[in-house]
């Protein structure tokens, strides 16, 4: 093996690759063990240009720091049960972010840009990035109706809160509602987590702190509303809406309000007026019959203040026995007449509906649209095609009054003589026949008719020029009423145009909230 053929001395020993087939490793020309991947490596590597050389390299590269760190971490990782080894410690932590970030990297490579978001849609959640709570108690309607595409809000309540009773709050029609808003109409509230229905009862403060009863809300001010429901705390804001389904034109929003004050009772008073008539005077003292009922309503208002419509003030002081029930005994300020009325005012408790119908729309499978809620009298008057009840003694009637004629005032002569002169009767009669002086005769001299005369020549002159210019005045104003009546006339005409095409755009207008009401 070490020389030629012709016998000369030949050089060093060459040996090629071989292999050794029991043991099943490789060997290089100078015992170097091979590994497959070389071989691999080289034949991958065969063609390639020098960008996707780089690049090869590169992922090689990363792939054995990626076993080192493996490796590594594995080492450092049963390392950490040795207490008060920090160093250990701050490795292990080290390892994990590594591994984290390399987890993290082989999901971005999986699933793309998209990341977590498309795992969770492959996958589905995993623990630790969920929670679970177990709520008793649900009705089983909930699991029926319940639509998974609807997300739930879970919010809690303070013990006080799951109490009811009478919240009084201040409230204001929104300003973008059409309609004012009526006492005893049921309004949806939302406060807090919570939405209801209930009956609102509007009220006014006045000078005196009494909460006045309103039949509607004011237009453009805040009022007092008091309704019945669950409590909430003070400061908490508060919508109304009127109806939740439907097509609702206009502002869906009815009113706003915030809550003030939590009551177990009402003070809402309505002002009643109970009106009587005089059956007899004696000077300042008077019978009064037709404000009370019996004799126990009289004593239950003795020392109430009355009042006749004249101004006169008066107090009630005792029932009587004999006339009609609830007759009594009254002193005036003055004597009054038997025409007079006397009334006396009294306030009434308002009571405070307690209605209360929490909104069950996800207990429905179609939603706000198979929750029952109570509807206003008006919308059942539409529904069912029900005529409105007219009351004939809330109809406005003309007043009519007898025109009453009232004595001549004369004072006796005997008094009249005492008084001064300014406070005495100066008003002379007619006279039946006339004076001395009207009937008596005027003779002028001559002197005094040459001037008579001169005078009613210049009065007739006078005249005479008023009456010319007042010819000529006359004319004037006529020609000018033409004139302003040919003007107004052109001015009638372009102000009938302009709101002939306002009127035609304010229908445009219309129709087309029509049709997308209609649509939906």
């Amino acid at each position: 093996w070490g020389g030629n053929g012709d016998g000369e001395e030949g050089g060093a020993e060459e040996f090629d690759d071989f292999e050794d087939l029991e043991a099943g490793e490789k060997y290089g020309p100078n015992g170097e063990v091979l590994e497959e991947s070389d071989d691999d490596e080289d034949e991958a590597t065969a063609g390639m240009s020098d960008a996707q050389l780089r690049e090869f390299n590169a992922k090689k590269k990363a792939a054995q720091k990626t076993g080192f760190d493996d490796d590594y971490d594995e080492s450092k990782k049963g390392n950490v049960g040795k207490p008060g080894d920090e160093q250990a410690e701050n490795e292990y932590v080290e390892a994990l972010k590594r591994e984290k970030e390399a987890r993290l990297k082989r999901n971005e490579e999986e699933f793309g840009i998209d990341g977590e978001s498309s795992r969770l849609r492959f996958e589905g959640f995993r623990q630790g990035i969920y929670c679970r709570v177990r709520i008793d108690g649900i009705p089983a309607e909930f699991i029926d109706s319940f639509d998974p595409t609807m997300p739930l809000v879970i919010g809690g309540l303070t013990p006080q809160e799951t109490e009811r009773g009478l919240v009084r709050c201040r409230f204001k029609k929104h300003r973008w509602h059409k309609k004012i808003l009526k006492c005893n109409d049921p309004l949806v509230f939302s406060i807090g987590w919570r939405r209801f229905q209930s009956i609102p009862v509007f009220s006014t403060e006045d000078q005196n702190g009494r909460y006045r009863y309103l039949k509607y809300t004011p237009e453009h001010m805040h009022c007092q509303a008091t309704f019945y429901g669950p409590q909430a705390p003070p400061n908490t804001g508060i919508l109304a809406i009127q109806r939740l389904t439907g097509n609702i034109p206009g502002f869906r929003i009815s009113a706003t309000g915030v809550v003030l004050e939590l009551d177990a009772s009402s003070k809402v008073v309505k002002k009643l007026k109970l009106v009587g008539t005089p059956t007899k005077i004696y000077k300042t003292t008077a019978f009064i019959s037709g404000m009370f009922n019996s004799d126990l309503e009289v004593s239950r208002f003795e020392g109430a203040s009355i009042r006749t419509v004249s101004g006169l003030r008066g107090q009630v002081k005792k029932s009587l026995r004999e006339g009609q029930p609830g007759s009594f005994r009254a002193t005036f300020e003055d004597k009054i007449l038997l025409s007079d009325i006397v009334f006396c005012r009294t306030w009434v408790p308002v009571e405070i509906k307690q209605y209360y119908n929490p909104v069950t729309s996800l207990l429905c499978k179609s939603g706000a649209e198979g929750w029952r809620a109570m509807k206003p009298k008006a919308q059942l008057h539409v529904e069912t095609e029900t005529p409105i009840e007219v009351n004939p003694d809330s109809i406005y009637k003309p007043i009519e009054r007898k025109e009453r004629t009232f004595n001549k005032l004369r004072v006796p002569k005997s008094v009249e003589s005492n008084l001064p002169f300014k406070s005495k009767h100066k008003d002379d009669t007619k006279r039946k026949k006339k004076s001395y002086a009207s009937k008596r005769a005027v003779v002028m001299d001559a002197e005094e008719k040459k001037k008579y005369t001169f005078v009613q020549a210049v009065n007739t002159i006078r005249n005479e020029k008023k009456a010319k210019r007042r010819v000529k005045n006359a004319e004037r104003r006529d020609a000018k009423a033409k004139e302003q009546a040919k003007s107004d006339e052109r001015l009638d005409a372009a102000r009938k145009a302009r709101k002939r095409a306002q009127h035609r755009s304010d229908g445009k207008v219309e129709a087309a909230r029509e049709r997308k009401r209609i649509r939906g």
